[in-house]
């Protein structure tokens, strides 16, 4: 058996603002939306990748989520990594970093923390 990873999903707050977040500090796009009952499932991507982080908003979910000790991430490696780490910094999402492995971390609007990696060669 063979498994590929599509997506991963992350439920947020305000819609609107997190996909603003991921355009502007990863470049992500809307690449298709689902409208239902009650939510919106947004599917986010570039074309480095397949791979899609799916943003689901929901309806009866006003208030912000519990993600616990925040023990979980999702990465981005990036051949720009000091005009990366620049633009985060102007940004304010800067949460961790860690020098001596060559990486560090940045939130998103809801808390969920993204890594960022740099090309390795």
């Amino acid at each position: 058996m063979n498994f590929k990873m599509i997506h991963e999903n992350y439920n947020v707050k305000d819609l609107a603002k997190s996909m603003d977040f991921y355009e502007k500090a990863l470049g992500l796009k809307e690449k298709r939306r689902v409208n239902g009952e009650g939510f919106t499932i947004v599917y986010m991507g570039n074309d480095s990748s397949d791979f899609e982080l799916e943003l689901t908003w929901l309806e009866e979910h006003p208030e912000g989520y519990d993600l616990g000790e925040c023990e979980f991430h999702l990465a981005f490696r990036t051949d720009e990594y000091e005009a990366a780490h620049k633009l985060h910094e102007e940004m304010g999402c800067i949460c961790y970093e860690n020098p001596a492995m060559g990486i560090y971390f940045i939130t998103d609007p809801d808390g969920y923390w993204l890594e960022i990696v740099p090309e390795r060669k």
